[in-house]
This record gives C-alpha cells, sequence and structure tokens, in this order.
C-alpha cells in the first residue's frame, strides 16, 4: 500500500469516527414512577416538615421541580387511562372507578392507543410494576394487551387497598401470596429486575406504586420511629377496607418513608447498570391526598397551599407534585411553572422515542421545558369526575373555574377563581366576571364528548 494509500484510509477511518461521533445520541430509556393519593405538600422538596424524603428530593436538587402539574383525574382510573392515552377525561374512555365483580375495573378497549403499544412499536421493551386499574384480568384491557411486556403487581384496583394481599398478578397469571409479605417490596423486586434485565436497550418502565393509598399499611420497623414522634395519634385507629391500624398518622410518615426508599433503589441501580445519564426518571402523583384511613392530610398540610383532597376539582384534588431527572439533558436545580399534565406524557414520550403522537391528543410535549427550548403552552386544561353528582373544571390562563352538581344542573352556577392573587380557591369571583364565566361554560362544553358507560348522573 503506497503512502498515499495509507494517508487515505486513514482519513477515511477519522471521517468515519466523526460521524459516528455526531450520530445522535441513543434514546433514553424512560422509568415513570407515579405515587397513590400523594399530596402535593407530601414531600419534604415541597415543604413537607414532618418526615424526609430524601431520595425524592435529590430528583429535584439533581432535576427540574414543576409546580404546576396536573394529574388527569382526582380518582385513580381515570388518572391512569388519561396518562396511558393522552386524553382528558372529557375525551378519554375511563371516567371514573368502575368496578367488575369480581375483580377488576372497566377495561379500556382493545385497539386503545397506549404510551406502552407506542414503545412497544419504537423497539422498547415495556414493562409496569404497580396498580393498573383499567382492566379485569384476561380482558382486553389488562396490560399485557394494552402494549406491556411485563406486569407484576395488582391488576384489580379494590386489591390495592391492603399491602399484605394473598395475590397479585405477574403477567396474566395470578401469583398465590401468604399475606404475611408486603406487595411494595414483591413490586419493587420485579422492577428492578425487569430494568436489569433490559439495561442493554433502551426501555420504558411504568411504575404506578400504591403508597401512600389507604389502608395504612406498612412495615412496624418504618412505623415505630414515628409512633415515638406522634405519641398524641397512639389511641387513634385507622380503618379501612376491612383492616385497623393504631396510629395512622405514624404509618403515613413512615409509607412515606418507604416510598422514598424504594426510589433509592431505583436511582442506585441506574447508576450501578451506567444507564443513569441515559434514563429520564420522572416522579409524580395520581391525584390529591386522600382522606380514608385514619389519614390526616391537614396535620401533614399535605396539600401546601392548595384547597380540596382526593375527589374535588380544586387544586388539592389534581395539583401533583412532578419531578424530573436526566443528567446533561435537564439543568440541576431547575424549577418551572409551566402548566402541564398526565396527558402531555404521552406526547412527551413520543418525541423522546422518536415517534409521531396522535395527531387528536389533547397533549402538548413538555421535553422543550426539559431541556430549555421554547415551550408550547395549553390553550386551557379540563376535567370531569362522574361522581358525587358530577363536576368539572377548566383552568385558562391564571383563571380557574369549578362546576359542581353538573348532573342535576348542568346549567347550574360556575365558580371562578384567579390563581394568581387567590392560590387557595377562597374567594369565587364569578359575579365580578361574567364573560369570563361564559367562556368557561363554552370550553367545558366544547371539552366533553358523551360517553355510553360514563355520565354525570351516574352515582
Amino acid at each position: 500500500m503506497t503512502r498515499y494509500s495509507l494517508f487515505y484510509a486513514a482519513a477515511c477511518l477519522a471521517m468515519i469516527a466523526g460521524f459516528v461521533q455526531a450520530a445522535e445520541p441513543a434514546r433514553p430509556n424512560i422509568v415513570y414512577i407515579m405515587a397513590d393519593d400523594l399530596g402535593y405538600g407530601d414531600l419534604s422538596c415541597y415543604g413537607q416538615k414532618h418526615f424526609a424524603t430524601p431520595s425524592i428530593d435529590s430528583l429535584a436538587a439533581e432535576g427540574m421541580k414543576f409546580s404546576q402539574h396536573y394529574s388527569g383525574s382526582t380518582v385513580c382510573a381515570p388518572t391512569r387511562c388519561s396518562l396511558m392515552t393522552g386524553y382528558h377525561t372529557g375525551h378519554c374512555f375511563v371516567r371514573g372507578n368502575r368496578e367488575h365483580q369480581p375483580i377488576g375495573q372497566e377495561p379500556i378497549p382493545a385497539d386503545t392507543l397506549t404510551i406502552a403499544k407506542v414503545c412497544q412499536k419504537a423497539g422498547y421493551k415495556t414493562g409496569m410494576f404497580g396498580k393498573w386499574g383499567l382492566g379485569y384480568p384476561g380482558s382486553v384491557g389488562d396490560p399485557t394487551k394494552q402494549g406491556f411486556d411485563e406486569f407484576f403487581g395488582y391488576n384489580c384496583q379494590r386489591n390495592a387497598h391492603t399491602y399484605y394481599p394473598t395475590w397479585l398478578y405477574h403477567n396474566e397469571k395470578q401469583i398465590k401470596l401468604d399475606g404475611e409479605t408486603y406487595s411494595e417490596d414483591l413490586i419493587t423486586k420485579h422492577a428492578l429486575k425487569f430494568i436489569r434485565d433490559n439495561h442493554d436497550q433502551p426501555f420504558f418502565c411504568y411504575l404506578p406504586v400504591t403508597i401512600p393509598h389507604a389502608a395504612m399499611h406498612v412495615p412496624a420497623s418504618y412505623s415505630e420511629p414515628f409512633r415515638k414522634q406522634f405519641p398524641q395519634f397512639e389511641n387513634t385507629i385507622g380503618r379501612y377496607a376491612g383492616t385497623e391500624v393504631r396510629n395512622p398518622v405514624a404509618a403515613f410518615a413512615g409509607m412515606c418513608t418507604k416510598m422514598d426508599e424504594g426510589v433509592s433503589r431505583v436511582m442506585s441501580l441506574l447508576k450501578e447498570l451506567k444507564i443513569d445519564d441515559n434514563t429520564l426518571v420522572i416522579f409524580t402523583s395520581d391525584n390529591g391526598p386522600h382522606l380514608e384511613g385514619g389519614h390526616k392530610p391537614e396535620f401533614f398540610n399535605s396539600n401546601g397551599p392548595l384547597n380540596g383532597h382526593k375527589r374535588n376539582l380544586t387544586e388539592g384534588g389534581i395539583r401533583a407534585p412532578m419531578l424530573a431527572r436526566w443528567p446533561g439533558k435537564i439543568k440541576a436545580g431547575s424549577k418551572s411553572d409551566h402548566i402541564s399534565a398526565h396527558w402531555d406524557v404521552f406526547a412527551t414520550i413520543c418525541e423522546l422515542i422518536g415517534a409521531d403522537a396522535p395527531k387528536d391528543t389533547d397533549g402538548i410535549s413538555f421535553v422543550p421545558e426539559l431541556t430549555g427550548g421554547e415551550q408550547k403552552q395549553h390553550e386551557y386544561l379540563y376535567w370531569e369526575f362522574h361522581s358525587q353528582g358530577g363536576k368539572r373544571a377548566v383552568r385558562k390562563g391564571d383563571w380557574k373555574a369549578v362546576q359542581r352538581n353538573v348532573g342535576k344542573n348542568p346549567a347550574g352556577p360556575i365558580l371562578l377563581f384567579n390563581l394568581k392573587d387567590d392560590l387557595g380557591e377562597k374567594t369565587n369571583l364569578a359575579d365580578k366576571h361574567p364573560k369570563i364565566v361564559a367562556e368557561m361554560r363554552e370550553i367545558m362544553e366544547e371539552a366533553h364528548v358523551d360517553s355510553a358507560i360514563f355520565n354525570y348522573r351516574r352515582k
């Protein structure tokens, strides 16, 4: 080979190496963790004082903390449907907790396009570990038929009312348990195995944990320190779904400590496997804090500055914490006031994995917000809730409208609040702004598509 040939070959190799170096980075792994009934103020990075959540707080310190993120609904199943499909509750199929016997909830249709199906088609391995609630075992809504390669946990939400179940599901097989094993430990174990087994390829790991939903169950080693810290509640008994728990206040703090430990285990594994830098981790909650099982959200200030709880469409029922961490892509310690919701996650994941989001989605990708780009804004956010007489709400800019008893009186009064000046929604400004009320009513009608199964008159 001549000197010229050697030079030419070396130049070609250098050029190829340059192309490789300039190639697009690998698509990120995605770990999406969703707590159950965790309030806006239930993390120490959002102001919690009675217990600490250091591992979850580190997501904020090393990533982005959102102050105006919203859940898909104010109860479990419709939130999960909104998240999985990218539609708000005026459009998505499941709009309430509609139960099936002996186990399970109303299944989403077989042809539903879910996040998991899109990830599968894009070459991602998909795993779901925790609580499903979108179809009973064997139905067309079963997670294994909705895009998940692996599922472990509670298919049925009612079964998730205990943390010491006698059975869980692994894919479509019912796994018998002794009733003495804490379910969260098993769910985390399977999630970690999924990550370890699939760390050499892109994966989507959906972790809808059941903590801190009632009942107030946690191993004694987690609640005991808080029983000493909160002795004033020692004679309080929390009752829920046939269980009794002494000092449920201590149990709640212990549950959140346990939840934080689970997040720590996930983050430690990502670092151990050296995939930490190419993994986006998001942590959020499915709705506001509950009032069951002896939980005392007022003691913990679970709502922070917000008004209302689970099953309300005031801010306390639907505004959720959200933290996002992706080293090198999301600026550490950053904060966002971007107004977003669970139905944005679908479009966001589509952009991250290079897939096309459905044209009719209600969501807007918040990838630009995460990475410092120019973020598109929502015209409005919309919710409807098909229990307690029917409720609906709209957020448009700083204005928030809430209507109750829609089933009995669809043309009934609308409450209007300015969240910029009145985050606690204490002052109804409807009489002073009739034009805005009329606009909000028009949006409520426009955003609603009738459902044969879910309607406001259903109790």
